[in-house]
């Protein structure tokens, strides 16, 4: 027990999901990404808090209820029972799942919002502008192009009562953090967009209710209920088995704040801006970095239903197994850049790294084990200088991948390990083991290059846990391996000395892409 009492906390979570539609691959892979970042600090000895959730109150969840005949609790239990289940296909394991409709959170919502207006953050006014059905909120007349809002969608002009929240109270405080905090927004880029965009003039008083729909957590004046953000956000908090006297919990103490926010970069606004003045005025600490991820584009466009290039995770896992596509999404997409994502861009990665570069290299090593050794590996190491070493390869990689993963660059880290079995199959035909097999007197030889090989697959696979779970641990079943834990890798020579090894299988296949496009395309 004294050991997990010194393991630090970390606390990440997702946005959570809109509830008014199936998501797709683009929303899934932020929990992806989420996932791994998880997997990672869990496996580096953190005890990790893992939140996500759904958004579950609104207009648009209330019309689409009421279009399905259904009322919006049914509905959204549905959607919510499809995103976990979504979740679950590739592979994200969270320590909570938390719904907007939560009996707890409505009453932490409801008490936060009596705060806010009994200190006098929060004031009843009234609001006209240009509203955005499918934005959820008010556009600025600077916004509207054509009489359309942003995403082209028709806006209604709207006036009616509303509860304003006092942002510009906070505006100076929150500059002042952002700029002695470098931290607090990453990637950088996004920090100067918040502060040259948005805080750059004085900020508007923020709409923080509603009359026009019931569907949301009603005010102490039941004709409003309380808009989105300040439901939406108080998830990170209320998660935390916060109650309504905001009396800071066990788990709250513990974990909060939260180490990274992890959001797409469209909501940035509210998790930078709003989401901290919200804090400020209830006396909580911020989280220390919201992270804004880039968005995954098909064919180099963002994805959209009416331009009718949506991706959905069920559809690719009938043609990929989930750590083709996990693997795709957290290597492919870059760190601060938008990354595009194709059928054919998942067949060519699928080949060239899964299949080739992880699945040969295993494939092949265990073979020749089998082949010259009956499977037994014993430990030794070579004996010549070849043009790769790969005790050298690997004596820095876990520091290699912890150090890019502590600044959540995930893509980097896992081109850290691919670089070493990369240099593991050239390793290969630098020492021609079945050359060595012929020679007698390079018997040890031999033996030094199997071991070699089959630990460098060992450091690989513990951390590619992390990404590809799955995979990884099918390749330590292979090797028979129980050293899986990151001490284990600290140094070179931890796979035990006369191992059998299990029989190959094979990890990843390799596609034809003419041929699987064709099996896509026939669905």
């Amino acid at each position: 027990m004294e050991v997990n009492k010194m393991k630090k906390p970390f606390y990440i979570s997702t946005a959570i999901a809109y509830a008014s539609a199936i998501p797709h691959v683009g929303n899934v892979y932020e929990a992806i990404l989420a996932d791994a970042i998880a997997r990672f600090k869990h496996l580096d000895g953190y005890d990790v808090y893992f939140q996500t959730g759904t958004d579950e109150h609104g207009q648009k969840i209330e019309s689409r209820a009421a279009l399905k005949g259904i009322d919006p609790q049914a509905y959204t239990d549905y959607i919510s029972g499809e995103i976990k289940r979504i979740y679950a296909s590739v592979g994200v394991e969270y320590d909570h799942f938390i719904r907007t409709t939560d009996k707890n959170h409505h009453k932490v919502v409801q008490a936060i919002f009596k705060k806010l207006y009994d200190q006098g953050d929060i004031y009843l006014g009234k609001y006209a502008g240009w509203y955005s059905v499918a934005e959820e909120s008010f556009i600025s007349e600077k916004d509207i192009v054509d009489g359309k809002g942003p995403n082209g969608d028709t806006l209604v002009w709207t006036e009616e009562e509303t509860f304003f929240f006092d942002l510009k109270k906070y505006q100076t405080r929150l500059v002042e953090y952002i700029q002695t905090h470098p931290e607090f927004i990453s990637p950088e880029s996004r920090k100067n967009e918040m502060l040259n965009n948005f805080l750059s003039e004085p900020l508007q008083d923020l709409s923080v209710s509603r009359t026009s729909f019931k569907w949301g957590i009603p005010t102490f004046d039941p004709k409003h209920v309380i808009y989105v953000w300040i439901d939406a956000l108080t998830n990170y908090i209320s998660g935390l088995d916060l109650d309504e006297t905001l009396t800071p919990s066990e788990k709250f103490k513990k974990y909060w704040p939260a180490d990274i926010h992890l959001i797409g970069k469209d909501i940035l606004r509210f998790h930078t801006i709003y989401w901290p003045i919200m804090l400020m005025a209830l006396g909580l600490e911020l989280p220390k970095t919201v992270f804004g991820h880039p968005w995954v584009l098909i064919d180099k466009s963002k994805m959209s239903k009416s331009l009718g290039n949506t991706l959905y995770v069920d559809d690719i896992l009938k043609h990929f197994k989930k750590d083709t596509l996990r693997y795709y999404v957290l290597h492919e997409i870059p760190f601060a850049a938008d990354g595009n994502l194709t059928y054919e861009l998942l067949i060519e990665r699928n080949n060239t790294d899964l299949a080739n570069t992880l699945g040969n290299l295993v494939n092949r090593t265990i073979g020749m084990a089998n082949k010259y050794r009956g499977g037994l590996v014993v430990k030794a190491n070579t004996q010549k200088n070849y043009e790769i070493s790969l005790v050298e390869a690997t004596k820095s990689l876990l520091a290699n991948v912890r150090a890019k993963m502590d600044e959540y660059r995930v893509a980097d880290a896992i081109e850290e390990i691919m670089k070493v079995l990369r240099l593991a199959n050239k390793f290969i035909d630098v020492t021609e083991p079945w050359k060595l097999f012929k020679d007698e007197s390079a018997q040890a030889e031999l033996n030094g290059v199997l071991y070699e090989l089959i630990e460098t697959i060992r450091i690989t696979a513990v951390l590619l846990k992390a990404f590809i779970p799955d995979t990884a641990n099918e390749i330590l079943r292979q090797i028979h391996t129980n050293q899986t834990t990151f001490d284990s890798i600290q140094d070179f020579g931890g796979f035990e000395d006369h191992t059998q090894l299990n029989a190959p299988v094979v990890l990843f296949e390799r596609y034809n892409p003419e041929e699987k496009l064709e099996e896509i395309l026939k669905g």
